[in-house]
C-alpha cells in the first residue's frame, strides 16, 4: 500500500468514530463539545418504535430508483400550506467545527428512521423523523488524503435483505463506507472492516493519497449491487490530458468485493475505442467521470450512468472525434457492468455539458403505444426522452449542422443532436434580442458589452481570445446549466415532468497556455486578466470577478469578463424558472419564474420608476412533487415586508404553475427537498444554507392542534444550544 512519501506514515486506514445516542443523551448533547461527544463509548442503541402502517418510505436519493422525487400524499395542500410550522431543525454547526455554507444532502426515510450526511466533514447520521433526535453518528477521519469533492455530499444509500440493514456512503477521500443502519457501526463483513478504498482495484495506477478521484453523489444500490461513480476536480483546465480516470464500478453489497468495472474511456479493443479519431488519444486521456446521481430499473437489470467529458471541458484537441463515452448516458447490466446501450447527447463537447443528474424513469403512453422510457434533463436545457430498454429516442432526435470554431488543432463535430420533442425548457444561445433592455440606457450598454464577444446559437464553440475582440464566446445556458445535479421530478399519475433551470450567461474563450511544457495543455480555457494582453486561467468560476462594485458601472470603460451592468445580469429574465412538461405528449404545459426579484434588482438605481416582471433567482434547485403540489425553495434571499432578509419554500399548482402558498425559510434551499408520512402526519424536509447562514436541515409539518406545544427532540434542542 502507498504511504506518505515524506513522513512514511500509513494513511490507508484512517480513523473512524461511531456514536450512538438514546433519549437520555439529549441534555449531554446540548452541553458538551463535539470532540468530547464523539469520544464517548458507544452505548446500546435505543430502538426506534415500530413504524405505523401509514408510514411511507423514501429509499433513494430522489425517492426511488426511478428518481421521480414524487410522493402520493395530500395532507399538505393548497388550503393549508401557509400554516406549515417547523417540526424540528438540525444545524450542521453542532456536528462540525467548519462552517457549512452549501448543505446539499437529501435524507432517506426507511423503517421509521431518517438517514443522511451532514456537515463539511460528511458525517453520517440517523434521525428520528418526528423530532429530529439524533439516533447515531458516524464520522470518518482521513488525514493526508486529498478530497476534491468536499462538503456534505448528497446523502447516503440504503440496502436491506429483510433482516440486515445497511447504510452506504462515499467519503470526501473516496472511500466507500458500509454501516449497520440500526447502530451506525461499521459492517465487519464489508470490505476491510466496513470500508472499501475506492482508489484501489480501479484498473489504473493511482496515487492513493493525492489522487483527484472523489465523489459527492450517493452510491446506487440495486439487486444487491452497489454502483459507484467518480468525480474529479473541475476540468476546465485539468493539470494534464493524462489525468486520473473516472471509471464506474459495481460491488457486492454484502462483501464489498468488486463485481465489475466499466471503463468510461475505452481501452484498446473495447467498444467505443475507435470513436477517438487520433490513434492512442484514448490511451492518454483522463477524467470521463460519472459524478452525477444514477437511476436503475431492477426488472430490466439496468443501471443508467451519466458520463462527463474526458479531458478537458472546453478544449478537445486531445480527444478528437466523438470520443465515447463523453457526455453520454450509458445503460449497464447491473450484474456484470456490460454495456447494453448508450446515447451521446453532445458530440465532441466543448461547453462543459456533462450529464449532471440522474434520468427519470417513466412509463409513457405515446400515441397509444406503451413505452418504458426515461427522461434525461441536461445542462443545455434539452430533455432527452429515450426508450430505456433500447436507448432509441421516443420522438426523433435529429442531427443539425452547428458552427465551427477557430482553435488551432481542434476538431469540430459538423452536427449535434437536437430533440424535436419536448421543446427546450430554458433559453439557448445568445443573440442581441436576448440582452437586457429594461431602459434604453441599459439596452445600449448591454449591446456595447456584447459587441466585444462572439454571439450565436446553441453549440457556438469557444473562440480564440484576441485583444481587439472577440474576447470570448457568450454561452447560454452557462457552464452550470440549465439543469444541474438535483435533476427533475415526475408525477407518474399524470405523466407530468417538472424541472428547475437557471438562465445565466457565461463566457468561454481559448488562449495558448503561457506555461505549456509539452505535457500539459497547449491551449486552455482562459480570460484576459487585469492587465490587457495577459492571461488569467479559469480554474474557478469566472463569476467571482464579474460583479465589481464600480468596474461594471454603466458609464465605465467596458472591461473584459464583466458581464453585468452595475450588478444587473446581461440577459433578460427569468433568471430561475420551473417548467412543467407533459411526457405523454412531449408538450410544455407551463413555465413560471421561481423566486422573488432580488433586492439588488428590485431597488436598483437604474430602474427607479420602471416596472419589471418578477425575475426569479438563479440557483441549482429541484422541486419535490406531491399528490397535491409542486414544492420548491428559493435559491436566493430577498427582503420581505417585515424587513427580514431570507427565502421562501413555495407551493405551486401542478396543472397551471399558479403559486398557492409560501413558508419562511431562513436561507436559500441548497439540497433537493423530500417528503414523507410518519405517524399519520406529512413532513416536508429541506436543506438550507448560505454564505452567512450555516447549513441546517429543516422539517415542516402542519400544526398539532391537540398539543400544547410541538415535540422538541434532539435536533431542536441542538439548534437552540
Amino acid at each position: 500500500m502507498k504511504k506518505d512519501r515524506e513522513a512514511g506514515r500509513d494513511y490507508t486506514h484512517p480513523s473512524r468514530r461511531s456514536v450512538l445516542y438514546g433519549a437520555g443523551s439529549v441534555i449531554a448533547l446540548s452541553t458538551l463539545g463535539l470532540d468530547r461527544l464523539q469520544a464517548q463509548t458507544p452505548a446500546v442503541p435505543v430502538q426506534s418504535p415500530a413504524p405505523a402502517q401509514t408510514d411511507s418510505e423514501w429509499t433513494h436519493y430522489a425517492g426511488n430508483l426511478s428518481s421521480t422525487r414524487y410522493v402520493p400524499f395530500d395532507e399538505i395542500n393548497a388550503d393549508n400550506f401557509n400554516t406549515l410550522e417547523i417540526a424540528w431543525r438540525l444545524p450542521t454547526k453542532v456536528l462540525t467545527a467548519r462552517f457549512e455554507g452549501n448543505l446539499q444532502s437529501t435524507p432517506l426515510l426507511v423503517n421509521g428512521r431518517l438517514f443522511t450526511t451532514i456537515g463539511t466533514n460528511r458525517t453520517a447520521v440517523a434521525l428520528d423523523p418526528e423530532t429530529g433526535e439524533v439516533l447515531w453518528i458516524h464520522r470518518e477521519e482521513e488525514p493526508g488524503r486529498s478530497a476534491t469533492r468536499r462538503g456534505s455530499g448528497h446523502g447516503v444509500a440504503y440496502w436491506s435483505d429483510g433482516r440486515a440493514e445497511r447504510i452506504l456512503y462515499v467519503t470526501p477521500g473516496y472511500r466507500l463506507i458500509c454501516l449497520d443502519a440500526k447502530t451506525g457501526a461499521l459492517d465487519p463483513a464489508f470490505g476491510e472492516n466496513g470500508v472499501v478504498d475506492l482508489r484501489l482495484n480501479d484498473d489504473q495506477d493511482i496515487d492513493i493519497l493525492h489522487s483527484e478521484l472523489s465523489l459527492h453523489s450517493t452510491p446506487l444500490v440495486a439487486r444487491d449491487t452497489v454502483v459507484v461513480g467518480a468525480a474529479l476536480s473541475g476540468s476546465a483546465n485539468p493539470r494534464a490530458p493524462a489525468n486520473d480516470r473516472g471509471y464506474v464500478r459495481g460491488f457486492d453489497v454484502r462483501t464489498g468485493k468488486r463485481k465489475w468495472i466499466f471503463h468510461t474511456i475505452p481501452k484498446k479493443g473495447e467498444f467505443g475505442y475507435d470513436t477517438w479519431k487520433v490513434p492512442e488519444q484514448a490511451d492518454n486521456a483522463g477524467n470521463g467521470g460519472a459524478w452525477a446521481e444514477m437511476s436503475a430499473d431492477p426488472e430490466l437489470g439496468l443501471v443508467y450512468v451519466p458520463v462527463e467529458l474526458p479531458t478537458g471541458d472546453e478544449v478537445g484537441i486531445y480527444r478528437q472525434g466523438n470520443a465515447l463515452f463523453g457526455e453520454s448516458l450509458v445503460a449497464l447490466d447491473i450484474e456484470t457492468g456490460e454495456r447494453r446501450w448508450h446515447y451521446q447527447f453532445v458530440h465532441h463537447g466543448m461547453w462543459d455539458m456533462d450529464i449532471s443528474c440522474a434520468p427519470v424513469l417513466c412509463d409513457l403512453n405515446v400515441g397509444g403505444e406503451q413505452i418504458k422510457a426515461l427522461a434525461q434533463p441536461s445542462k443545455q436545457s434539452f430533455l432527452y426522452v429515450l426508450d430505456r430498454q433500447t436507448g432509441k429516442p421516443v420522438w426523433p432526435i435529429v442531427e443539425r449542422p452547428v458552427p465551427k470554431g477557430d482553435v488551432p488543432g481542434e476538431w469540430y463535430s459538423p452536427t449535434q443532436p437536437f430533440p424535436t420533442k419536448p421543446p427546450a425548457f430554458d433559453h439557448q444561445g445568445v443573440q442581441e434580442k436576448d440582452l437586457i433592455d429594461w431602459t434604453p440606457e441599459i439596452k445600449a450598454r448591454a449591446l456595447a458589452i456584447a459587441s466585444h464577444y462572439k454571439l450565436g446559437p446553441l453549440f457556438t464553440p469557444p473562440t480564440m481570445i484576441k485583444p481587439d475582440g472577440p474576447w470570448a464566446t457568450l454561452c447560454l445556458p452557462s457552464f452550470q446549466g440549465g439543469a444541474n445535479w438535483p435533476g427533475g421530478s415526475y408525477d407518474p399519475e399524470t405523466g407530468i415532468f417538472y424541472i428547475f433551470s437557471k438562465t445565466v450567461i457565461d463566457a468561454s474563450g481559448i488562449a495558448r497556455n503561457p506555461n505549456y511544457n509539452g505535457k500539459n495543455f497547449e491551449y486552455i480555457q482562459a480570460f484576459f486578466g487585469e492587465t490587457p494582453g495577459t492571461v488569467d486561467t479559469l480554474g474557478a468560476d469566472i463569476a467571482s470577478r464579474r460583479h465589481g462594485a464600480s468596474r461594471d458601472a454603466i458609464d465605465a470603460p467596458i472591461e473584459q469578463g464583466l458581464l453585468s451592468i452595475e450588478g444587473l445580469p446581461l440577459n433578460k429574465p427569468p433568471f430561475g424558472r420551473i417548467t412543467a412538461i407533459d411526457l405523454h405528449k412531449g408538450d410544455m404545459l407551463w413555465q413560471i419564474a421561481h423566486g422573488e426579484t432580488p433586492d439588488h434588482i428590485r431597488n436598483h438605481r437604474l430602474l427607479k420608476g420602471v416596472t419589471i416582471p418578477r425575475t426569479g433567482q438563479a440557483a441549482i434547485l429541484a422541486p419535490v412533487v406531491t399528490k397535491a403540489l409542486v414544492i420548491c425553495g428559493d435559491g436566493g434571499v430577498f427582503t420581505d415586508e417585515q424587513g427580514r432578509k431570507a427565502a421562501r419554500l413555495r407551493a405551486y399548482d401542478k396543472a397551471t404553475g399558479k403559486e398557492l402558498g409560501e413558508v419562511f425559510i431562513p436561507a436559500p434551499q441548497t439540497g433537493a427537498p423530500m417528503s414523507y408520512i410518519h405517524g399519520d402526519r406529512q413532513y416536508i424536509v429541506v436543506s438550507v444554507a448560505s454564505s452567512s447562514h450555516g447549513g441546517e436541515i429543516i422539517a415542516f409539518r402542519l400544526p398539532n392542534k391537540t398539543a400544547e406545544a410541538m415535540p422538541v427532540g434532539l435536533g431542536r434542542k441542538l439548534a437552540d444550544a
